[in-house]
């Protein structure tokens, strides 16, 4: 052993390190540890390789990386996105002369590859399977502007990059701003007019960072690089469009509570008779588009921009004239599935409305030349001939004429009247069914005519024969081989004569055979699919079937039957009878079996146990059970249990109460059994959970505490131990996303088992439908001076926006607007939907609340501001104008055209806004504290309103006014805490209520003629009308600044009383004042001597030698410098001849010199 602990230790070996063998044994190590442990990452398997190096570096790098992500988020909203949204609305604004027009046309055959050459109005299209757009050019004209910023979901700003950003878009931004900012991207145009690619560059990060400073940092800005061939390129128009197909958007508040639609067609459907007779009279208009925001309905009113607010007349859903293509999974578009919808700019389909019927193309496809195929040649025939016709189908419908025999007077429709009775109303339908299909169902008009007389002497049908009759016919499935063969039997034999008397034996005989039968069997036809239960229980409960029921029984329910205004719909009749049917029939349905071939014998025992549960008397469920809804009531309150033995002292029965165990509970057996498992999973009901023991409510509150601990307290735990990385806790951002998106779920799924149109009672017109507006009693301006370019938004009105009343507001002058405002002025105000103009009044709220009165606004601060308008929620933003007037001279005046922004406040029925009033008198006489006032008031009665108000003199005194004074008239006694002078002003500090003015109106700039619609002009300033009639301001005195003429005041001298002075130290007494100084001086003469005369004489003459020779100097001295003065000005006019003369000399040389280069 010692000689092995002697010896030196082998060399262990050293397994390589590189090569071919070390690569392979690292490939299998790696190998082998991922089939171990294949779940783990790099992190977990080696934590030391990732451990902290610096806990500082990591807490920064936590930080930035927790910063990051709450930037990213955003307040999780409730998506209320249909599940067809409506076209996204996507505006082009920008100055004129900058491309919109192009970059449309561009945008359209980019989506569609259909060429468009007029522009007008909005145009709508496909595309994507899931997207449409909606693409609006915005006028350079303020009101426009104002009603795309309102609506547009995605703005393309538009900008000259040779010019510049111009005013119209900084103006359009504050107005985003202002009304809910939707989703904006730059797009700069005409960058090939910069040549030089330096400052090309330089000029792109110009405008992108002021763009960055007007939006957001990092808002998207696109580069046009120029035009080929009249297009912008088609890679970069390409681009612009996958951005927009991908855009997300977010709601705004004021869309997110108010529905609006932007009208895409409009039609007059007036009476043209009564157009004819008076031009100008009131319209009936239809109005059409997409419902957007929030469900619409008919109840609301609207407020058309540009005209005011109006009555819906009629709301109705028609077909989406652009569809979404179908749900089938393919990677692009079809051909015909790129729709492109512009009524306006004459593109888009054949339209079938109530009043016209418009033929127009269907997208880039229906341009290829095909062949054309029977049918297609019959609908191009057809709508040829509807083209031709000169009448209106209200004209054409009433000379329509139906002969019932041949040799028979024609009945005209316009002869056609509705009786009550109801053999004469299915008539006079199958008649016009038959008029306007012109189709029938396999029978002669004449020998039903025939057949009919026969049967109605003596019909075994009785009184409901036309509507089993009815019901014969549309049910083609009822699988009643009698009635069918029934039917036969009439078809077959109508036209022998001869075999009249046994048909109607026949058929009066077989109706007797098996009634029970044919009646169960009926019944179980009509009854195999699922019935709408509401419908069952409540009959017509559908506003639109029963309005049309109403309208038919008054005889003009024939609209609502046609398609089109074409052609008869029989579904809808059909439908209606076999509701009717259903209601009928809903009575019956106890007494037929769904299965058995006889007829249930109901006072069978057996049968009566089916049904004994039904009633009253049988047995319900635990929680129905009279019986034991009773008992639950008596055991519900706790402390009312009773555990003792007590006796009735009615009937002097004997009670005893339930022992108490020692845990408190009752020794009841129910209480002692086991739940069942399916008791346990199965949902307590309110009765039973207030009839829970001590013991059981405290079980359930601990479950519910360990639920609340497992969710909270041990959270993000296991997240920690898995990745092994430190997290942020966003349980809470996940959480508000998840009960955002339960929300949205819940919404979409709340109506979407409803019929379309009971859901649209009762939710209203959801967005994403096109509907039908009708209006009446529009001004006839509208459709007379309609512009396609100018848009139309109709917005809805809740309840309360619908009242007028004073809006209270928080308000702030722009920094831009170079004047400022004045209280009184008119202001155009744009606010919601509305814009109008208004007198605002400016205040401003001092520290107790009190609003005081402001005459102009401050700068740079905002103020309040009170007028009468549309009652408004709070929050919402608006902004003032003074003119939206399209002027150029007022422009270059103006500048920025948005004088102040702010946003409501509060809304009142009434003003509280008080101006300081300053009532100023002079004191006539004075006994020691009192005084007397005069020069105040005007009247004892004025000056008794005023009795207990505190006045004040300049000097600071105060005082109080005690009572009217007899003369003069107005005047009054008052005290004072000190005597007061006659010379005293005396002030009385006073607030008087200052009332707003009642002035609003809506800014009516869509009644304006075609050349006149940015020429809008409201009520006008003082100083316009002024400068317009060139009338000068009068001059008021008190306004007017004079010089301040003040009497100097004379003080009376310092009078010591005799006894105060003798009191007085010698050096405080008065020495140099005369002794009397009421007493005047007397003048003392001054006599000189005879040498003091001389002497007198002599300085007499000194001065005059004196002054005689200043004067004779001053003289010459004048002389002197006027001589001078003329020879500096000769030496000047010589200079600048000289100079003159070199100057000729060096452009004469410097001429010659160029004349040689140049030669």
């Amino acid at each position: 052993m010692a000689d092995d602990a002697g010896q030196d230790k082998r060399k262990q070996h050293r397994a390589r390190q590189s090569g071919v063998k070390a690569d392979k044994k690292k490939l299998k190590a790696k190998k082998d540890s991922n089939q171990k442990e294949p779940e783990l990452t790099a992190r977990q398997r080696n934590p030391k390789a990732f451990a902290i190096n610096s806990a500082q570096r990591a807490e920064r790098n936590f930080r930035r990386k927790e910063d990051l992500t709450a930037k990213k988020q955003h307040i999780p909203l409730v998506d209320q996105t249909p599940d067809v949204p409506p076209p996204v609305l996507i505006a082009v604004v920008g100055p004129p002369k900058v491309g919109k027009t192009t970059l449309i046309k561009d945008l359209i055959k980019s989506f569609t590859r259909t060429n468009v050459t007029d522009i007008k109005g909005p145009i709508t299209i496909v595309t994507s399977k899931k997207r449409r757009i909606t693409l609006l050019e915005c006028n350079n004209d303020v009101n426009s502007m104002i009603d795309v910023a309102k609506c547009a979901d995605l703005v393309l700003l538009l900008c000259d990059a040779s010019y510049g950003f111009e005013m119209e878009i900084f103006e359009f931004l504050n107005i985003c701003q202002v009304h809910g900012m939707p989703k904006i991207m730059g797009v700069l145009t005409h960058l090939d007019m910069i040549k030089n690619p330096k400052q090309l560059r330089k000029r792109k990060k110009e405008l992108k960072h002021r763009f960055w400073t007007e939006v957001y940092d990092g808002a998207k800005l696109f580069y046009l690089s120029g035009l080929l061939h009249g297009e912008y390129l088609r890679n970069e128009v390409k681009n612009l469009g996958r951005f927009i197909s991908v855009m997300k958007f977010r709601p705004l508040q004021w869309r997110g509570a108010h529905s609006y639609l932007l009208v895409d067609r409009i039609e007059d459907v007036t009476n043209t008779d009564r157009v004819r007779r008076d031009p100008k009279c009131d319209r009936e208009v239809v109005l059409y588009g997409y419902v957007r925001g929030v469900p619409l309905k008919q109840e609301h009113m609207v407020h058309i921009a540009g005209l005011g607010d109006s009555r819906i007349d009629e709301l109705n859903v028609i077909p989406d004239p652009c569809p979404l293509p179908g749900t089938e999974k393919k990677r692009s578009l079809l051909e015909k599935e790129r729709l492109l919808y512009a009524p306006m700019s004459g593109v888009g389909g054949i339209v079938y409305d109530k009043d016209a019927v418009y033929i127009e193309l269907q997208g880039s496809h229906s341009h290829k030349e095909q062949e054309q195929t029977a049918e297609a040649a019959e609908q191009a025939e057809l709508v040829n001939k509807l083209i031709d016709k000169k009448a209106t189908i209200d004209e054409q419908m009433e000379q329509q004429e139906f002969r019932l025999f041949s040799d028979a007077q024609p009945i005209k429709s316009k002869d056609f009247r509705n009786d009550q009775d109801a053999e004469e109303d299915e008539e006079a339908e199958s008649s016009e069914d038959e008029d306007d299909d012109g189709e029938d169902s396999g029978l002669d008009a004449a020998d039903s005519e025939d057949q009919q007389d026969e049967f109605d002497a003596d019909d075994w049908r009785g009184e409901n024969s036309e509507e089993e009759e009815d019901a014969e016919e549309e049910d083609a499935s009822s699988g009643d081989e009698e009635y069918q063969s029934l039917g036969n039997v009439k078809t077959s034999n109508e036209s022998d004569s001869d075999d009249e008397e046994a048909r109607v034996l026949a058929s009066n005989m077989s109706w007797k055979t098996n009634l029970a039968q044919k009646a169960r069997d009926a019944f179980l036809q009509r009854h195999s699919e699922s019935k709408n239960l509401m419908r069952l229980v409540y009959g017509v409960y559908n506003q639109s079937e029963h309005s049309r029921q109403e309208a038919e029984a008054e005889g003009d329910g024939d609209s609502d039957e046609e398609l089109g205004g074409l052609f008869r719909v029989a579904a809808k009749k059909q439908s209606q009878q076999q509701s009717d049917k259903d209601i009928r029939d809903k009575d019956e349905r106890c007494f037929f079996e769904y299965q058995g071939d006889a007829t249930r014998d109901w006072l069978a025992e057996d049968n009566k146990e089916l049904i004994k549960n039904c009633f009253v008397t049988g047995k319900w469920k635990a929680s129905e059970d009279a019986e034991n809804l009773l008992k639950m009531d008596d055991m519900s309150d706790a402390e009312s249990e009773v555990y003792g033995d007590f006796e009735d002292l009615e009937t002097g029965e004997q009670h005893s109460g339930k022992p108490k165990t020692e845990d408190g509970e009752e020794s009841d057996e129910e209480n002692s059994k086991p739940e069942e498992p399916s008791a346990a999973k199965r949902k307590m009901t309110r009765v039973e959970e207030e009839n829970l023991t001590k013991a059981e409510l405290m079980a359930k509150k601990l479950k519910l505490k360990a639920k609340f601990d497992a969710e909270y307290d041990n959270s993000g735990e296991g997240k920690e131990e898995d990745n092994g990385r430190i997290t942020g806790d966003h349980s809470f951002y996940e959480d508000l996303k998840a009960e955002a998106q339960r929300q949205s779920e819940l919404n979409k799924s709340e109506f979407a088992h409803l019929d379309n149109e009971f859901r649209i009672q009762i939710e209203g017109y959801r967005p994403g439908l096109y509907v039908r507006l009708g209006f009446k009693q529009l001004p006839a301006e509208f459709v007379e001076n309609f512009d396609a370019s100018y848009p139309v938004l109709v917005g809805a009105l809740n309840m309360t926006e619908e009242n007028v009343g004073y809006v209270n507001c928080k308000v702030k002058k722009h920094r831009w607007y170079k004047k400022i405002l004045k209280t009184g002025d008119p202001l155009i105000i744009s606010m919601g939907w509305r814009r109008f103009q208004t007198v605002a009044i400016y205040a401003k709220v001092e520290d107790n609340f009190r609003q005081r009165y402001l005459k102009y606004t401050p700068n740079h601060v905002t103020c309040s501001m009170t007028f009468w308008g549309p009652i408004t929620p709070q929050n919402t933003g608006f902004l003032a104008l003074q003119t939206v007037r399209q002027d150029q001279e007022e422009m270059r005046r103006l500048g920025f055209r948005i004088a102040a922004t702010g946003c409501v406040t509060e809304l009142d029925k009434s003003s509280q806004i008080m101006k300081k009033l300053k009532l100023v008198g002079h004191p006539f006489k004075i006994y020691k504290k009192t005084a007397f006032v005069k020069d105040m008031f005007n009247s004892s009665l004025e000056v008794a309103k005023f009795e207990g108000a505190k006045i004040k003199t300049v000097s600071g005194i105060r005082g109080q006014i005690k009572k009217a004074h007899h003369t003069p008239e107005g005047s009054y006694r008052a005290t004072f805490e000190d005597k007061i002078l006659l010379s005293d002003i005396v002030f009385c500090r006073t607030w008087f209520r200052v009332e707003v003015p009642r002035f609003y109106a809506p800014v009516t700039s869509l009644l304006l003629p075609l050349d006149q619609k940015s020429q809008w002009q409201g009520m006008k300033t003082l100083g316009q009308l002024k400068r317009e009639r060139a009338v000068q301001n009068a001059a008021q005195p008190d306004s007017m600044y004079t010089t301040v003429v003040r009497k100097e005041k004379i003080f009376r001298p310092l009078t010591i009383p005799k006894a105060l002075q003798r009191a007085l130290p010698y050096k405080d007494k008065p020495k140099l004042g005369p002794e009397n100084p009421k007493a005047a001086l007397e003048r003392v003469a001054v006599v000189n001597s005879p040498y003091e005369q001389k002497v007198s004489k002599m300085m007499k003459m000194i001065e005059t030698n004196f002054k005689d020779k200043r004067q004779r100097e001053r003289m010459e001295m004048k002389k002197r410098i006027k001589n001078y003065r003329e020879k500096k000005r000769e030496k000047m006019a010589s200079k600048e001849r000289r100079q003159k003369e070199l100057r000729k000399k060096v452009s004469r040389a410097i001429s010659k010199v160029r004349g040689k280069q140049t030669a």
